[in-house]
């Protein structure tokens, strides 16, 4: 994977999504949602390392994102706008943590079911793997961990990367190869034909999270007081 620096140009049709999300269009709202869910979560994980917080994280943001949707403008992706949204959301929450002296809790939910076709050794041997390489990744140091995930796992542009984390280009690739190396010495070359099964965000959890989104959002338009 080339280290590419040039910023990524708005993708075509994102200021009109955003408007039809606003517009209510049927569909609109779930469909920007399911192209930026897997990103946003793996961004909010690589903060608070556990899924259930990364999970209210990405709903707080897509609640947040909805209200202030009509200053988007297209200078950027919409999915990096998304991104740095959920990021603030995530680091949010790690504050909050901080101050309520919470304990970090790195279990692992919602295993990601097995092909019906694989044994239970093969199942036992893909769940430890994943397990080892999670919590490798979990070690990361804080700055490290986010980078990795929005790069090598999310495999965002150096670019994308710095303008979501508010960190320059050179300071991504620093802590990019300082991740690759902590992790090479953890779990070796095992991580790169696997990585993109770890922090799944498909099926059923996908659903889950639209779903809690559409009825926050659904309350919260039934609270607002009409237009004046």
């Amino acid at each position: 994977m080339s280290d590419v620096t040039a910023p990524a140009l708005p993708a075509v049709g994102d200021v009109e999504l955003a408007a039809k999300v606003l517009r209510a269009e049927p569909g609109a709202l779930e469909r920007m949602m399911r192209a930026n869910n897997r990103r946003l979560f793996r961004a909010a994980r690589g903060i608070l390392r556990d899924d259930a917080d990364a999970e209210d994280a990405v709903q707080d943001g897509y609640v947040s994102a909805y209200r202030s949707l009509g200053d988007f403008k297209g200078e950027s992706s919409l999915a990096t706008w998304l991104t740095r949204i959920v990021i603030n959301k995530s680091l949010e929450r790690l504050r909050q943590r901080s101050r309520l002296g919470m304990p970090e809790d790195p279990a692992m939910h919602d295993e990601k079911p097995a092909p019906p076709a694989e044994t239970p050794e093969a199942l036992a041997m893909r769940r430890e793997l994943r397990r080892v390489i999670e919590g490798s990744i979990d070690g990361l140091p804080d700055g490290c961990r986010a980078v990795f995930m929005l790069r090598a796992v999310e495999e965002l542009t150096v670019a994308e990367t710095a303008a979501c984390l508010g960190m320059t280009e050179a300071a991504v690739k620093t802590a990019l190869f300082r991740a690759r190396h902590l992790l090479r010495e953890s779990i070796g070359r095992e991580i790169g034909p696997t990585i993109d099964e770890f922090f799944s965000f498909d099926g059923a959890r996908c659903d889950r999270l639209v779903a809690a989104v559409h009825r926050r959002l659904q309350v919260a338009l039934e609270q607002a007081p009409p237009p004046g």
